[in-house]
Order: C-alpha cells, then sequence, then structure tokens
C-alpha cells in the first residue's frame, strides 16, 4: 500500500466485546526503523485498537483505553517477503477464563509465545469499528506508518470469535495453508469483507453489509495472491558490495553508482520452462547493464557479470555473459527497452529478446535443438537477476503484469493462463510462480 490506506466511520457494533479480524498479508520489506500498520481504530494516540508488524518484526496488536487492557506481541518475527501470512485475531471478553478472551492464529497455528501478553479483565470493552472512531486500513493515522506490501481476503466479524479454520484450510496435495474464498460467517451490523478485486473501488465491501472503506491514494491491483505467489526481486538477498532499492512490491530494483549491485528473484526452479521480462529505466548500453538468470544458491559478492560459475546474462552492449566469459551475441539496448527471459531447463538452454524480438535468430520452443540458444549448466536451481554499477533502475514482471505501477500494454497469457505479460510467450513457457511451479512438481 505504500502511502495509500483505506478509512471509515462506522455505526453502533454489535458487540464491544466480542469480534474477530481475519486478513492474509505480504511483506514487501524486510526489517524497517517504524511499525507498519495493518489496521488502527482510532480516536487518540492513547485510545486506540491497533495492528503492526513492528520494527523488530514481531506481529503485536494493541487496545489502549488510557492504558493497556488488551495487548500481545510474539516473539516469532514474520521476516518472509516471498509468501503472505494468515493472521486471525479472535476475542471474547466474555469468557470466564482469561486465556480464551484472545486467540491469535498465523497460518491456521494458535500463537502462545509472546513477549508481551496483556489479557483483558473479563467483559473489558475493546475500541472495535464504531461510530466514534475512524478505522483506517494499512496506515497508523493516514499520515505515517503506513503498510509496505499486499493484503487481500480482509475480514472483520462483529458479534461473533471464530477460528483461523473458519477462514483457511490446509491443501491436500501440497500441504500448505490457503484460503477458504467464501467462509461461512455472520458479519454482524459493522462486519465488513475486502477482498480488493474491484480495481475501481478497493475499499467495497463483500460481506452484505454495504461497510464500503473511502480509498485514499492510488492503489495498485495485483494477482499475486495466498493461492499463487509470483516471484519478485528479493531484498533479502544481499550478496553484492552494495544493495540496491527496492519498491513496488519488489517488483522495481533501482541501482547507484556506489558498487556492484545486483538483484535476484525471490523464486527459482530446476525443471521446467519459464519466461519473464525486465524493463530498463536508464541503461547505459554496456557492459554495466546486464539481464540474466543466477544459481540462487550463489552465496559470493562477485557481480555476476564477473567470473561467476552459473551467471549468464545479456549485457547493455549486446553481448553474452557464460559463467564470466564475454562475447558476441545480439543488439544492445538502452533506457525503455524490454528484456524477455525464456529459460528452458529442460534442455539446459537460455533465450533473450529485446522487445519482443528473439536475439541471435533464437528459437525458445526448439527444445534440445536450441536454436540461437545460449547453453546453460543442468540440474542447478535458476532464478531471473538484473543489474548494473551506475544510477539505474530494473522493473520486473514475473506475471503480475506491471512494470512498477504501469500496467502492461498487451496482455499476453502462457499456455496455462497463469500470468500477464507485454510480449507473446513461447509455447510451453510458464510463470514463475507457485501455481505454476507446483504443477511442475506435481503433475
Amino acid at each position: 500500500m505504500a502511502s495509500t490506506y483505506l478509512s471509515k466511520t462506522f455505526s453502533t457494533p454489535t458487540s464491544s466485546k466480542i469480534f474477530t479480524f481475519s486478513f492474509w498479508v505480504k511483506k514487501s520489506q524486510g526489517s524497517q526503523s517504524d511499525d507498519m500498520h495493518i489496521f488502527n481504530n482510532y480516536v487518540s494516540g492513547t485510545s486506540r485498537l491497533t495492528c503492526a508488524i513492528d520494527g523488530n518484526e514481531n506481529f503485536k496488536i494493541e487496545n489502549n483505553n488510557g492504558s493497556y487492557n488488551l495487548r500481545f506481541i510474539t516473539d516469532a518475527e514474520y521476516r518472509d517477503i516471498n509468501g503472505f501470512y494468515h493472521f486471525v485475531i479472535s476475542v471474547d471478553t466474555t469468557q470466564a477464563t482469561e486465556s480464551n478472551r484472545v486467540k491469535i492464529y498465523v497460518n491456521g497455528v494458535q500463537e502462545t509465545s509472546f513477549s508481551t501478553a496483556t489479557y483483558p479483565s473479563q467483559n473489558d470493552d475493546i475500541k472495535v469499528p464504531d461510530a466514534s472512531h475512524t478505522m483506517y486500513i494499512g496506515t497508523f493515522t493516514g499520515s505515517a506508518q503506513f503498510w509496505d506490501g499486499i493484503m487481500t481476503h480482509f475480514h472483520f466479524i462483529d458479534g461473533t470469535a471464530y477460528d483461523a479454520s473458519t477462514f483457511g484450510e490446509t491443501d491436500a496435495t501440497t500441504g500448505i495453508w490457503k484460503p477458504k474464498t467464501a467462509p461461512s460467517v455472520t458479519y454482524g451490523t459493522n462486519g465488513f469483507f475486502l477482498k480488493f478485486e474491484n480495481s475501481g473501488a478497493f475499499g467495497t465491501d463483500s460481506s452484505g453489509n454495504s461497510n464500503t472503506f473511502t480509498v485514499n491514494g492510488t492503489m495498485t491491483q495485483t494477482i499475486d495472491t495466498p493461492s499463487n505467489v509470483f516471484a519478485t526481486f528479493n531484498p533479502l538477498f544481499r550478496k553484492g558490495t552494495d544493495t540496491p532499492a527496492f519498491s513496488n512490491g519488489n517488483t522495481k530494483a533501482t541501482f547507484d553508482s556506489g558498487g556492484n549491485e545486483f538483484a535476484l528473484t525471490t523464486l527459482g526452479a530446476t525443471t521446467g520452462k519459464y519466461y519473464t521480462e525486465i524493463k530498463w529505466g536508464t541503461a547505459h548500453g554496456n557492459a554495466a547493464t546486464a539481464t540474466g538468470i543466477l544459481d540462487m544458491a550463489y552465496s559470493g559478492t562477485a557481480d555476476p557479470n564477473n567470473s561467476v560459475t552459473n551467471a549468464f546474462g545479456y549485457f547493455g552492449s549486446g553481448n553474452k555473459n557464460v559463467s564470466g566469459t564475454s562475447s558476441a551475441y545480439g543488439d544492445s539496448y538502452t533506457s525503455g527497452d524490454i528484456i524477455s527471459i525464456a529459460m528452458d531447463l529442460d534442455n539446459s538452454k537460455l533465450y533473450f529478446a529485446k522487445n519482443g524480438t528473439w536475439q541471435n535468430s533464437g528459437d525458445p520452443t526448439s527444445g534440445a535443438t536450441g536454436t540461437g540458444a545460449i547453453s546453460i549448466i543442468s540440474g542447478v536451481t535458476y532464478g531471473f537477476f538484473a543489474s548494473d554499477y551506475s544510477t539505474t533502475d530494473a522493473m520486473i514482471n514475473n506475471g503480475n503484469g506491471y512494470f512498477g505501477t504501469t500496467a502492461v500494454s498487451s496482455a499476453q497469457n502462457p499456455d496455462d493462463g497463469i500470468g500477464i505479460f507485454e510480449y507473446a510467450v513461447p509455447t510451453g513457457y510458464k510463470a514463475l510462480c507457485t501455481k505454476s511451479i507446483n504443477a511442475q512438481e506435481y503433475d
């Protein structure tokens, strides 16, 4: 959400003692200096119900009525920027047993280890969404401590305490916790269900209550969901002498001239055929600019443009790089050019295209023949990378359908229909995402 957020003031709630929050979130950054707020029901600095991942990457939920009568901070640190977390907060202060008054679930499992655990007294009131407060989603108060990442399937249940199994279940094949897209719940007066499925009205309530939120700022929709996670650049991969800055949900890497910087994707693959697109900002058309694939197990500090085994790239100058050896390959590229990568791991072949034209007369569908291909080493788990020594940026589209915040213009799909790209995807190639990888694994 970055500096965008949702807001709404509600009516009198069904209950200020019994409620449930359920939401799925994916972080776009690792450690941060301040809290990243998921929601805040705000009256003042000392009167609010707030939920965040704090500066130490712990999850916390706090209710302040002048002092904290409900406060939980997990021992667990939530550092993953690749996958979604499902959080459920189930509260019923009418319960006689203290430990039954607040239950927190993460990916279907009840969290029981806290650095701080303050249970409300029996029948305490909590500052749930009501007529006296502004409810914010994605910020503390609309001006600070914004959520940086993705949200989806955000439920608030007014008057009933549900557990995690109401909203999610374990996939029988993969064993992964996944959402129930239409849970059977009673929402109560102020309950709402935000799917974020309408790009023109992100605040639309799907609960039937018409508790629609006001959208503040410009939000960008993504098809990255708990059911299918698309690869992005990984800000936790810090192997060069300097680290690029990441933005737009880690789909944009901004390089500077401070040292060798490169960005590698969060996901990789060992078998199968995968396609991606990288659009360059100010590319220099020489050996400083490179796009390609890299061994996911790489642990050195040298740039992939150098003599790095299992690094294969296409330079802005038009040369290719094979484990550090440079030679003539294709056209040079520069600012605004889109480089497509077709990675055929079944045949150990690699292809590059500039603005839709495959270089070196390449044919990604030629299989073992490898027409125009760069031969790569088999049995390696590769991810896509971008690299530069100078001030520029690279925007990767692994199927989300955007370069930064700009949607692709032609909306091409792979054979399996998963992913949105600028150029036609070669037959047999897929987006680098969990659903396509799982299809390769379990078919």
